[in-house]
C-alpha cells in the first residue's frame, strides 16, 4: 500500500506557472506507475497526465498537452506536475493517483491509491 500526499497548489494569474509534488510513503515508490487527475467544480473527474513506473514513458490529457509536464524523482520517492500557461478552465482540485506495476513502460488510467488532493485556482 502507498500513501500519497500532495502539494503545490495555490492562486495564480492566467498564463501563470505552478509546480505540484506528489510524496509517496514506502520503500517501493519505484514499482508503481503514477498519475495526475482533476476535478472542477461540477465536473467529474479526469485524467490528466501519467507517467510509468520508470518514468520512460509518459502520456496526457489534449487539452494540457505541450503546456504540462509530468515527470518523477524514485530516489525521492516524489511526482511532479509543472504546469505552464495555466487557463482558467485549469481551475480543479488536482489528484495523485498511483497503481503497482509489474512493467518498466506501462500507462494506467484506473488507480488504486489516491491522495486528497491540491487546489488550483487559475484566475482570468
Amino acid at each position: 500500500q502507498v500513501q500519497l500526499v500532495e502539494s503545490g497548489g495555490g492562486l495564480v494569474q492566467a498564463g501563470g506557472s505552478l509546480r505540484l509534488s506528489c510524496v509517496a510513503s514506502g520503500r517501493t515508490f519505484s514499482g508503481y506507475a503514477m498519475g495526475w487527475f482533476r476535478q472542477a467544480p461540477g465536473k467529474e473527474r479526469e485524467f490528466v497526465a501519467v507517467i510509468s513506473r520508470t518514468g520512460v514513458r509518459t502520456n496526457y490529457a489534449d487539452s494540457v498537452k505541450g503546456r504540462f509536464t509530468i515527470s518523477r524523482d524514485n530516489v525521492k520517492n516524489t511526482v511532479y506536475l509543472k504546469m505552464n500557461n495555466l487557463k482558467p478552465e485549469d481551475t480543479a482540485v488536482y489528484y495523485c493517483a498511483a497503481r503497482w506495476s509489474d512493467y518498466d513502460l506501462a500507462l494506467y488510467y484506473d488507480m488504486a491509491y489516491w491522495g486528497e488532493g491540491t487546489l488550483v485556482t487559475v484566475s482570468s
